[in-house]
This record gives C-alpha cells, structure tokens and sequence, in this order.
C-alpha cells in the first residue's frame, strides 16, 4: 500500500505532498505531460492521458495494471501521471476542466462528486459503450453506482470501495476466547458483546483492547468512527440532497458517549497518532485495530498472526463508512472520437482486472470479481466482501468525502472524545457549529467556467 508509517490518513487529508513524486520512466510521465500538446511519440496510436493519485504499494500495482493494458492494446498510447494525494490533486483536476487542458481519463472519490460540478468539470460516460464492453449497471452495488449519478447522466464509475473495518490478532483473540472453531472471530452482536471482547482481551494481556488513531495533526479517525457505528444507527449527517443539517441528537450522543466510555475504562487506547496506532497493533499484544482496509499490507509485511473482518454492527446494521475510487471523465471541449473510446476501454479493463486491485484491501466494486477464484483466495481480504452492500459514504455536499474540510475538521473535533478533552455533548455541539459553516460557504469550485 505505501512505505510504513507513510500516513495514507494525512494522505487522505491533503497532508502529503510526496506522493505525487512518484512518477516512473516509461509508466508514469511528469505532469506537465499531461497537460502539453500530443507526443509525437505517440505516432498513429491513439494518445489517452490518465491522471491519479496512488503512491505507496497502490502506486506500484497501479503501474502494474496499466503497463499490462499497455501490452494488450498497442494502439493506445496510455501516458499516466501520479499527481500529489488530496486537496492539491482535486484544485488541478478541477482547474484542468475548467481550462481545457484536462487529460481524456482521472481518478474522483466518488463522495467528492457532489462538490465536482459535473457537466462542466465533468463529461458523462457513453453508458452504451461501456456497455459494448461489458460494464453495466447491474454489474455493481445500486447505491455504489447510483452515487455517481447527476442530472440522469453517469458521470463517475466505481474502480472499488474502500471502508473502515476491524482487523484482530489472532493468537490475542485465542488466548481471549474470541475465537470459533476454524480460529475466525466470533460474531460480536452489538455494543455490550463489543465491549465485553475488549475486556476480555484486556485481561488477557492486561492491554487495552482496542487501538485506533485518536490525535495529531489531520486526524480523521474518530470522524470515521463516528460516521460508521452513527451510520449503524440509521442517521444521517446531512439532508439527502446535501444542503441542511441532519444529525440526530439522540443518536449521536448514543454513539458518542459510547466511544468515551471505553476510553475511561482503559479498554481503547487513549492517545495514539496514526503511526503509532498502526505499530500499537503490529506490537502484538492488542486485541483489536480499527482502522480502513489498506493496512493489511503493512502487517502481511510484519508477519503479524492477524485477520480481517467487518466491523460489527454495533448500534444496527453493520454498515461502515468508507469511500469509493472511481474513474471520472475530466471536461474536454468536443469529448469523442478515439480518445474518448480509449478511456472508456480502460476503464472496462481495469474493472475486469481489478482482482490485483484488491491485493491492496480493496473491495471491488465490479461485482464479478468478487466471485472469480483467484479474489476468494486473497486472505484476509476476500472475508469482509460483503461489506461492499453496507458500505456508507459521506453524504452529498462539496466538503464532504475523501480528502475533505469535513474529515479534517470533525476527525479534529471527535479526536477529543477519544483523548479526554470534550465531552460527548460539547463535541457534538462543536461538530454541528462547524458543519453550519460549511453549508454557509460556497463551493469553491461553484464558479468555475468549462
């Protein structure tokens, strides 16, 4: 997934800018490239420009992926470029469709849409092409792609989703009882099971139980924690189209002072930055970490006796907040032609192919992967599947999704639940006096002219 420790969450939060030095001679061209006029080199080829933002271990089967495709289809001149993870990724991609140099073919998180201005940042999909190669909407979970979806149109198709789940050390989990029969975790049902597996990891190894992110800079953890076990409770953080404040009270505080009382009882570590999460758990002496799925590489890399699996439904459904990867068509006057059937042919590919995708944690969104051999012998990864029908992202507004204002400000403001800080009641107010000012400011991107 990435070097150890090379926090995929600062990542996330547009805190890192040396992902994007990761271009490579001949599979990754710098991004000037991607904005200048046609190769030459490129001769009777079609020339097709993809931008994205993969570095670390991504980065590597990204370029995998797409120097295979290049072996396939030598007709197409693919030139791909690694842009700089977070905000500075979405201002360039944003600026480039607006401006006309945008390249034919780019990576959105599917929750940052809303904020996209589709049909004039964005091109929609020919659903009919994509259908003559094999992509259909059936292919996918409704809600997955119904969320890239505008005006009727498909303006972003899903490559994965990528989610919030538990991972457990097995021979902690064993010495606990936590484990069945064939050494999986047994079902936790609900908050009080919860709590209990982590008291009883406790006094295993008279650690707490439980690690997660709870602070530094950029923190957003506890805000997906919060918007996964508030999502399992049925309520929403914003209206249905965006644009109101729709948190529940009752339930928020439910969840909240939930989350402080494991802290108080020692059974959740109370201060850990991201990396020390990551090494908390890979110390292997912690029950539980919680945490988004690309993380299994760095502890397949350690060794470590663990195991994977979805995050209990601990207030209702089982659902997890997570994001999407999805394939977006930048606005390009006069879109068509071979260029734009290049882009639409990549995409099918890297949909079909996405079993190396997956290596990564990722959950495929093309549905028939998630039945092809060779993904269900991917361990841990192939056991919290079905996660991809309860996956929950962010609702629709331009400061939500990866790489937000949102996660940025409320993973902030929720972080001092978890340290002691605030209070349940005091962070909940401070999360709704942030939210209102950001549904009072005005998309950024709102005004940008195609």
């Amino acid at each position: 997934m990435r070097p150890p420790h090379l926090s995929r969450r600062r990542a996330l939060a547009g805190g890192l800018g040396g992902l994007g030095a990761l271009a490579t001679a001949g599979a990754t061209t710098a991004l000037a490239t991607g904005c200048a006029a046609p190769s030459a080199a490129a001769g009777s080829r079609t020339r097709l420009r993809f931008w994205h933002l993969f570095g670390g271990g991504d980065g590597v089967t990204m370029r995998g992926m797409l120097d295979a495709f290049r072996a396939e289809h030598p007709g197409i001149a693919l030139e791909a470029a690694t842009l700089q993870w977070g905000a500075p990724y979405y201002t360039k991609l944003g600026m480039a469709g607006a401006g006309g140099r945008a390249p034919e073919l780019a990576v959105l998180h599917l929750a940052r849409l809303a904020g996209f201005a589709p049909g004039r940042l964005l091109d929609p999909f020919d659903v009919d092409l994509l259908g003559e190669l094999g992509v259909r909407a059936a292919d996918f979970p409704s809600d997955i792609w119904r969320r890239g979806q505008a005006g009727g149109k498909q303006y972003a198709v899903p490559l994965d989703t990528h989610p919030m789940v538990l991972y457990y050390q097995t021979e902690v989990c064993e010495k606990a009882g936590l484990l069945d029969g064939k050494g999986t975790l047994k079902p936790l049902r609900g908050a009080a099971e919860f709590a209990d597996a982590l008291r009883a990891a406790k006094k295993a190894t008279g650690q707490p139980g439980l690690v997660t992110e709870t602070l530094g800079p950029d923190c957003i953890t506890p805000w997906r924690l919060f918007a996964t076990f508030y999502s399992q409770t049925g309520g929403r953080v914003l209206s249905e189209d965006g644009r109101r404040l729709a948190l529940d009270d009752a339930k928020a505080l439910t969840v909240l002072e939930f989350m402080a009382r494991l802290v108080e009882e020692g059974l959740w570590v109370r201060r850990a930055d991201y990396a020390a999460s990551v090494g908390i758990f890979n110390g292997g002496k912690t029950a539980f970490h919680l945490n988004g799925e690309w993380e299994v590489t760095s502890f397949r890399t350690t060794g470590l006796p663990f195991s994977m699996t979805r995050v209990p439904g601990l207030f209702g459904r089982p659902t997890a907040q997570a994001d999407c990867h999805a394939f977006v068509l930048p606005h390009i006057a006069g879109r068509g032609g071979a260029p734009d059937e290049a882009a639409h042919t990549l995409v099918a590919w890297m949909l079909k192919h996405s079993v190396a995708w997956a290596q990564g944690g990722h959950v495929p969104a093309y549905l028939p992967v998630l039945d092809d051999p060779d993904y269900l012998a991917l361990h841990p990864q192939s056991a919290y599947r079905d996660v991809v029908d309860d996956v929950v992202l962010d609702d629709p507004a331009w400061f939500t999704g990866s790489a937000s204002r949102m996660w940025i400000e409320l993973g902030g403001v929720f972080s001092g639940v978890l340290t002691g800080s605030r209070t349940p009641r005091a962070a909940l107010a401070e999360a709704k006096r942030r939210l209102r000012r950001l549904l009072d400011t005005r998309d950024p991107l709102s005004g940008a002219a195609s």
